[in-house]
């Protein structure tokens, strides 16, 4: 079967997911020691891609600093009713060397997990940090000039953007790692992507990476940019050593050294503040589609639609997603109707199709990322069965090699506004399989009863044409005259839907 230009990415926390797994010997599992049958499962549901999140070495500094910060063991306590100290791990982002976390094996574990996957068809993806390394990372003792640099003043004024740290040419002031409006990442260091040196080292890094995974979701891969390191740093960002600083963009030169040695390697940006094109242009295959995700949760149709209407290299190379570890749980942000409306227009549109661990079970609680457990759950069983359709559907060569187009709408009559809530689009079936149907997606993104009739396209003759819906027991029969003449009406529910196989 030729491949999938729409793959599905399940992101999956290592610690958490392993702590789990090992719950019954009292100890953390090793890669090793997952389950066959739960790599079987991800293949079995279409998964193209597994993100395996957090699976970096991590050191006692960032620990000490996660068990020790008032305002975040609140937060700890609020999730976990029994929480103990133990249970902080610190936080996966604060990496101390990319190199696979002794407790889950080592590298050599690593890449036997990586070759279970691609016997059933997943390709793996792994983290890449490049803002940021943790505090006890060796570079402070080696390579001091890597790092953002500060002064006493600083410290004084701002104790939560910058750390005193001792090295072997007495104290410096540091800068913690940190995006321009907010306050920095206490357990991290800010890296100075104006040194040459530091940039190499980062190409390295990269590098060594992609020998041992398939891709990489980079982390707020926008802050690295010139001109934001400019807002948020100045001067500061000057190199300490006396090194001409470099200006030029980080990510064009890195992705296409990557790129030389692994032409299959894919890039996956975390970004926001509408920069998704500017890393794309710079050499990302997939970015983050945070402004689609704000459009649903704001129940804003039209504002969707407009999103739907960019070009199509950018809604190829967006990722589509309806939570992450940085959102709520979509279970907990949008209610039960809506929750299935919202995620049908964001799985059923072009792009990578982003799902975390949980999601598919209907789980209400975010998993802290410095823990190493989280609250027990119970599935939801109406979420569960929702979205066993939809993976079901998302198998359909339709929805992942076919063409895919925004459908036109007009009011069932005059005086009616709720036409303008409708959202819809068709996919038509790749050359290789030209004799399946076309697919219909038409959505009701509002919340009361609305009506509207879909335009339909001309064809050889009038033909007896079944409409049946993919995700729910559904079935119409219409004359393709008709429907040539009037169009096809529809009377939805709020946050109603259809998915139609149009069969001749």
């Amino acid at each position: 079967m030729a491949a999938s230009l729409y793959p599905s990415l399940y992101q999956l926390p290592a610690r958490p997911w392993l702590e789990e797994i090992g719950r019954d010997s009292g100890r953390c599992a090793t890669l090793d020691q997952v389950p066959s049958r739960m790599l079987d499962k991800l293949a079995e549901q279409g998964f193209g891609w597994l993100w395996l999140m957090g699976v970096w070495q991590t050191g006692e500094a960032g620990r000490q600093i996660s068990r020790t910060h008032q305002e975040w063991r609140a937060s700890y306590q609020r999730m976990l009713p029994d929480f103990q100290d133990e249970d902080v791990v610190g936080s996966p982002f604060a990496i101390q060397a990319y190199t696979t976390h002794r407790d889950f094996g080592g590298d050599a574990a690593l890449a036997r997990f990586r070759e279970r996957l691609a016997d059933r068809g997943i390709r793996l993806m792994l983290d890449f940090v490049p803002n940021h390394t943790a505090i006890d990372h060796s570079w402070t003792k080696s390579h001091l000039e890597f790092y953002i640099q500060g002064s006493a003043d600083d410290l004084a004024r701002e104790p939560r953007n910058y750390l005193s740290l001792p090295s072997v040419a007495g104290t410096h002031v540091v800068a913690h790692g940190r995006d321009p409006y907010f306050p920095g990442w206490v357990d991290t260091l800010q890296l100075n992507y104006r040194h040459l040196g530091l940039r190499r080292a980062m190409q390295e890094e990269l590098l060594e990476i992609a020998q041992r995974c398939d891709g990489v979701r980079c982390d707020m891969a926008m802050l690295l940019l010139p001109h934001v390191m400019e807002r948020t740093w100045g001067d500061k960002s000057r190199p300490m050593d006396g090194s001409p600083p470099i200006d030029t963009p980080f990510w064009p030169e890195a992705i296409g050294m990557v790129k030389n040695d692994h032409p299959d390697f894919v890039l996956l940006a975390e970004v926001y503040w509408d920069l998704e094109w500017t890393l794309m242009q710079q050499g990302f295959d997939y970015t983050y589609d945070k402004r689609m995700y704000d459009r649903l949760r704001a129940h804003d149709a039209g504002a969707v639609r407009g999103h739907l209407w960019a070009a199509d290299d950018f809604q190829r190379r967006s990722v589509r997603f309806l939570e992450n570890h940085d959102e709520p749980r979509a279970a907990a942000a949008f209610a039960p109707g809506v929750h299935q409306a919202a995620a049908l227009l964001t799985m059923l549109v072009p792009g990578m199709r982003f799902f975390q661990e949980g999601q598919l079970e209907g789980r209400q609680e975010r998993w802290n990322v410095h823990l190493r457990r989280r609250k027990d759950e119970p599935a939801n069983a109406d979420l569960q069965e929702f979205y066993g359709r939809l993976l079901e559907l998302l198998k359909k060569p339709q929805l992942q090699r076919g063409a895919w187009r925004l459908g036109e709408f007009r009011p069932a009559w005059s005086s009616n506004p709720t036409w303008e809530r409708f959202i819809v689009c068709w996919w038509s079936p790749p050359a290789d399989a030209a004799q399946l149907p076309p697919l219909l997606v038409v959505v009701n993104y509002g919340p009361t009863q609305g009506q509207s009739r879909i335009p339909w396209p001309a064809g050889n003759g009038n033909k007896l044409l079944h409409l049946v819906d993919q995700m729910q027991p559904i079935e119409y029969e219409r004359e393709s005259a008709d429907l040539v003449r009037y169009g096809l009406y529809l009377d939805l529910p709020a946050w109603g839907y259809h998915v139609f196989e149009v069969r001749s």
